[in-house]
């Protein structure tokens, strides 16, 4: 087996001492824990260091890899641009990876110079505080190695654990030793004065990664509450996954070297060291997730509406390169004409979102399926949705009533009307009972500003009653 080691890493700058100043003192278990983690890599025989940071370049459909020469960053974010980095990218490593990724349908998105321009703002070849932080104290103990960095993804938890053997699987192509690292904070909820605020909810997840970590269970860790996770204001649990795909189906000893919380937030430093492959018949972890995923993935098809499916079908013919479905016997309550919205979520966040509040095709059906196709590719807050990513995707279809004209806002409610506002040639439209929009005004402000209207511009409001389908 090519991954030697695996490691969990915290990111805070302040425990640079250039950074932190005094402050850093607070931080001391994790510097020695740093410190110690390095010697186990240099000591490893790694001759690679493949490093996961949720503050690179993270993407909701896939995880990028950086694919320039030299890796190089400072700290001068930070107040310390004298703390430097240069190390050499192991680019045939992180080519093979990308290999190895596309057996699992996992998209890898290479980020170089000319990625940084198409995803301004998304992407960057630049070393972040999630590698630069542990990486003083990884080379100060000796681990001064080649380096692949990817971002941490924004997939379903299935799909992060199976990048850890991805990564693997490429080390072994290559017969490269290889260390594998996790950099992420725990909760950062903890105390009345962390950078989050404050919930009860973040010792007790802290407390359980801690312990599922020290014993090495992969399962637990895995299936943590994803509610319990938000609550904690964490970024380390994805890293985390993500890098235990490495160990599925390996015995390993597994050993928590520091947790500490100085300022209300968790850090923790832990090693794994792989073992050999577990007797036959103990089922790796990755297969039962696919099984289940797959199951899942049945029911949920298995309870979708009509209008549901139709737009599900078309985004992946359309991704598929395959012919357009076929609408079948239409429900006669679709076959005239209306406007309606193609909502795609994945992972429970908006993934596009287009339609029309009037109709422009003769039928509902034939509505849903042009917009079907805007939501899935011409969303301009979105980048178009991949075929990779297809599995993961929830779609809903709303129905519009007929708009009706608003002469007085107390008739209209967020939660049962969506609104419609013009002034001119612009105009912006609201979906009713979203999240995070209880108020009028609230609504109205959020439509304005998506049609472009000033606060005080005159508006024409209209509004509408969706029947929504999922």
């Amino acid at each position: 087996m090519a991954v030697v080691l695996c490691g969990v890493v915290p990111h805070p700058p302040v425990m640079v001492p250039e950074v932190g100043g005094r402050r850093a003192a607070d931080t001391a278990a994790s510097q020695d824990a740093l410190l110690e983690l390095g010697r186990r890599i240099t000591a490893s025989g790694a001759e690679t260091l493949v490093l996961i940071t949720p503050h690179g370049s993270v993407f909701s459909e896939g995880v990028g890899i950086t694919m320039v020469s030299r890796l190089r960053g400072d700290l001068s974010r930070f107040g310390a641009p004298e703390v430097a980095f240069d190390f050499p990218n192991d680019l045939e490593l992180a080519a093979e990876i990308r290999i190895k990724c596309e057996a699992y349908n996992l998209l890898m998105v290479a980020v170089d110079e000319q990625a940084e321009r198409i995803y301004r703002g998304r992407a960057s070849t630049g070393l972040d505080h999630g590698v630069t932080a542990p990486l003083y104290w990884l080379r100060r103990a000796g681990a001064e190695l080649p380096l692949v960095v990817a971002g941490m993804g924004l997939m379903s938890r299935e799909k992060l654990y199976l990048f850890g053997r991805a990564v693997r699987e490429a080390a072994a192509a290559l017969q490269r030793k290889t260390a594998l690292i996790a950099s992420g904070d725990l909760s950062h909820r903890l105390t009345r004065d962390a950078p989050a605020g404050y919930s009860r909810a973040a010792k007790d997840f802290d407390a359980r990664v801690v312990e599922l970590l020290r014993r090495g269970d992969i399962r637990g860790l895995v299936e943590i509450d994803e509610d319990l996770a938000e609550e904690a204001g964490e970024c380390g649990l994805r890293p985390i996954i993500m890098m235990l795909g490495a160990l599925d189906g390996r015995d390993f000893v597994s050993e928590v070297l520091s947790y500490e919380a100085p300022f209300g937030v968790g850090y923790m430093v832990a090693a794994l060291v792989p073992g050999e492959p577990r007797p036959a018949g103990r089922e790796e972890l990755a297969e039962e997730l696919r099984e289940r995923r797959a199951q899942a993935l049945a029911a949920r098809r298995a309870r979708e509406s009509y209008l549901a499916s139709l737009a599900r079908r078309q985004v992946e013919s359309h991704c598929r390169k395959t012919e357009p479905p076929d609408p079948g016997d239409a429900p006669p309550e679709f076959q005239r004409s209306g406007g309606t919205f193609v909502s795609i979520k994945k992972h429970g966040q908006l993934r596009g979102c287009i339609g029309t509040t009037l109709p422009t095709r003769d039928t509902i059906v034939e509505e849903v399926l042009q917009n079907a196709l805007a939501a899935a590719n011409r969303d301009p807050r979105f980048f178009p949705v991949r075929a990779a990513e297809l599995e993961d995707l929830q779609y809903s279809v709303d129905v519009l009533s007929p708009l009706e004209l608003v002469e007085d806002l107390s008739t209209l409610d967020p939660k049962r009307y969506g609104v419609v506002v013009s002034h001119g040639r612009r105009s912006g439209v609201l979906l009713p009972d979203l999240e995070g929009i209880d108020t009028v005004a609230g609504q109205l402000a959020i439509v304005r500003e998506k049609a472009g209207l000033a606060p005080d511009a005159p508006i024409k409001v209209e509004r509408f009653t969706v029947t929504r389908y999922t």
